[in-house]
């Protein structure tokens, strides 16, 4: 994918990458007109959108309002190109983190938060379906937040280069044995 570098989607523009996968591309963007509000920019790989589908389903992920879960600000579609505005969570993902050793406090503490978050999702009748260290955020005072929620369901609404063996979302080393019948179930959400 092109460096997307300087570009600008709805109001902010973006100022660096900070990563990207299968389905998406995730900038650092700096809004024009608030000097002091940063977002996370997600690209989304996708072409042939249904634009109703991806308002109603972005809708639903914008309605998860909790301490532990990266808050949707905005999305649209610019260029045929679909792109979400999430809270920005500087310190990275918790993969960043691998083979570091961890007090049992602070693993309790995290574990605390994931299923606080996990809770209130599936109590709004929300399946995260692809629970990953690459998909839990540190924020700016060390809280764990869970970001792409919705990511599976949105990535439906259109058309995808990428090619998966599955064909069910997901990461395959972190999937329930039901999410590869695909039928994810909220304990699919706590298995991973």
């Amino acid at each position: 994918m092109a460096d997307r570098t300087g570009q600008m989607f709805g109001s902010y523009r973006l100022v660096r990458r900070l990563g990207g996968g299968g389905f998406a591309e995730v900038y650092l963007g700096q809004h024009v007109r608030v000097s002091t509000q940063q977002a996370a920019i997600k690209i989304l790989h996708l072409t042939e959108v249904d634009k109703q589908q991806f308002q109603q389903e972005a809708e639903r992920t914008a309605v998860l309002k909790h301490s532990h879960i990266v808050r949707l600000y905005d999305f649209d579609i610019q260029q045929e190109l679909p792109f979400l505005v999430l809270e920005y969570a500087p310190h990275g993902s918790l993969a960043k983190h691998r083979g570091q050793r961890l007090s049992l406090d602070t693993i309790l503490s995290y574990v605390r938060q994931i299923a606080s978050a996990l809770q209130y999702a599936h109590d709004c009748e929300v399946i995260h379906r692809d629970i990953k260290p690459d998909n839990i955020l540190v924020g700016r005072q060390e809280e764990l937040l869970i970001s792409d929620f919705g990511i599976a369901i949105i990535s439906r609404t259109g058309r995808t280069s990428v090619q998966s063996s599955y064909n069910t979302g997901g990461t395959p080393y972190y999937m329930a044995p039901e999410m590869f019948r695909g039928r994810p179930e909220k304990a699919s959400d706590q298995y991973s």
